[in-house]
């Protein structure tokens, strides 16, 4: 439900209505708009709440939210939300690139990963420490050090960074280090990880889980909205199908779903929606066609040698190729690349 304030009202007015819903176990979320103020409630509503809210003093009228998710939902906030990571705007109506290594290694491939990502154009620099694996004897990360690592290389190059975190008692010790925090597909629905980073004060890159569909993926973005953190990019990163061509299969379609159901912005990640190099170019171009407010991808000096995931990385060569064609589109459909 939306209860929209009058224009005239006053500040006691807004408190009566947030201590009512207070008093009913709701609570009520802020969103000031141009004209008018509007509180979201969020809980179990009950009938006579619309009538009761209708009588306080100040209260314009109140209006119904269909969708299951009401935080994440385009009835509740009509415009794009833009979500600042360090000094990069995403979701204001360019394309932003995040690219780096699937896992962080040693800090000389790392700054020379993030040279190449700052020079190409690039825009957010990505590295894993915290890396779950399929299978436990594959190797899982650098933990803090490779934190360090990626704080290092992103710091030398002005760019800022984003990693994984896999666990609400590694929360804080990730978001000391990096500027976006990550939830990977296995995690997307791992509900007290959802509310630990909605009780952060770092933005939020959620990725859609490996059988999620659109409406349960916009769920898992509505628990860290409703603990308070309003800074959310959803991320496409492939679903499970029956193809086995590819590792994963790329739902483009989700990407402009996704942005007319929510106001979050929307990237994707072609190179684990593919699992193979050479698809990550076309399947970028293809993402920033259909409307995404970016992509992300795995780039490694050297991909054969990498620590995992090289078959998806890019080379250094292929990674500028791509960011000339991605650069080519974005401009095409008239979204320029975001300035830094």
């Amino acid at each position: 439900m939306m209860v929209v304030m009058k224009k005239d009202h006053s500040p006691q007015e807004l408190q009566a209505v947030l201590d009512h819903l207070e008093g009913g176990g709701l609570s009520g979320h802020m969103i000031i708009g141009v004209e008018r103020k509007v509180i979201g409630v969020v809980g179990q509503i009950y009938p006579e709440l619309s009538d009761e809210l209708r009588a306080l003093p100040g209260v314009d009228e109140t209006v119904p939210i269909s969708r299951p998710y009401k935080l994440a939902s385009r009835e509740l906030r009509p415009h794009d939300t833009i979500v600042k990571v360090g000094d990069v705007e995403v979701g204001g109506g360019s394309t932003v690139v995040i690219a780096g290594q699937c896992s962080v290694d040693t800090p000389d491939q790392m700054l020379a990963t993030a040279k190449v990502v700052k020079e190409s154009g690039g825009h957010i620099l990505r590295g894993g420490a915290f890396k779950p694996r399929s299978s436990p004897h594959a190797f899982r990360g650098l933990v803090e050090e490779g934190l360090r690592i990626l704080a290092e290389a992103g710091a030398a190059y002005g760019l800022p960074t984003v990693s994984e975190v896999m666990d609400p008692r590694d929360v804080e010790v990730v978001a000391e280090h990096v500027d976006l925090l990550q939830i990977g597909t296995r995690n997307a629905q791992n509900y007290f990880l959802l509310d630990e980073v909605g009780n952060c004060n770092k933005p939020v890159l959620l990725k859609r889980g490996m059988a999620c569909s659109v409406e349960e993926w916009l769920l898992c973005a509505e628990y860290v909205l409703a603990r308070g953190n309003p800074n959310v990019i959803l991320c496409e990163r492939g679903i499970r199908t029956f193809e086995t061509g590819t590792r994963f299969t790329l739902d483009v379609a989700a990407i402009p779903l996704a942005k007319r159901l929510s106001h979050l912005p929307v990237v994707a990640d072609p190179s684990h929606g593919t699992g193979r190099w050479y698809l990550v170019e076309p399947m970028a171009m293809a993402s920033v066609a259909a409307g995404a407010d970016g992509v992300m991808i795995e780039v490694h000096p050297n991909p054969d040698k990498a620590l995992s995931d090289g078959a998806q990385s890019l080379t250094f060569a292929n990674f500028r190729r791509l960011m000339e064609r991605v650069r080519a589109v974005s401009e095409t459909v008239q979204r320029p690349f975001a300035c830094v």
